[in-house]
């Protein structure tokens, strides 16, 4: 099975390498430390789906083909059926399951988000990107780090937010979260 992260990579730098940019270059249009940009096109490094949308509005291509590497081709409607989404493991603790990915122009990014309980301790990773998020929890109890607060979610709650604030998310309860992320 192929790393998706690698595959991800792989994809990052062949578009660099087409527009004949360097890493430097694409770093800074897409505000982000040029070592955070390299690790990112190395594989070595996890990134959000923020940072890519990010890096795919800024160059005018769709973030599936960044994500999954296929070209939306649907412009009238889409359905995505049930757990059969295209999706995306960033790392143990995210899934992305993307909601919309075979239609082209969209304006929204609509995922099922699957976040695993971690240790208490563990650190909130946060991040932000331009734009507008709104969170809806499917079931359990999520803790949103936005902006210095933290904020809890409970099944059918919902938090809508400006995504250039510092944001991040972590399961409560040792149990695992899944909610709607749609980000505009």
């Amino acid at each position: 099975m192929c790393d998706p992260i690698q595959s991800i990579a792989t994809r990052l730098r062949g578009l660099r390498e087409a527009l004949e940019l360097t890493q430097e270059e694409v770093a800074a249009s897409c505000n982000l430390p040029v070592g955070q940009y390299r690790e990112m096109e190395s594989g070595t490094a996890d990134f959000s789906v923020n940072v890519l949308q990010t890096i795919s509005r800024h160059y005018g291509i769709s973030l599936d083909v960044l994500m999954f590497g296929e070209e939306p081709k649907m412009n009238a409607y889409f359905i995505t059926r049930a757990g059969k989404g295209v999706s995306v493991e960033r790392q143990k603790a995210y899934k992305y399951e993307a909601l919309a990915a075979g239609f082209r122009d969209r304006k929204i990014d609509p995922f099922i988000v699957t976040v695993e309980p971690a240790a208490d301790d563990a650190p909130m990773h946060l991040n932000c990107h331009p734009g507008q998020e709104m969170n809806y929890v499917l079931e359990g109890r999520l803790l949103i780090g936005l902006n210095g607060k933290e904020i809890v979610l409970n099944t059918g709650d919902s938090l809508y937010f400006d995504s250039g604030l510092p944001h991040g998310m972590k399961a409560l309860d040792g149990k695992t979260v899944r909610f709607l992320a749609i980000i505009m």
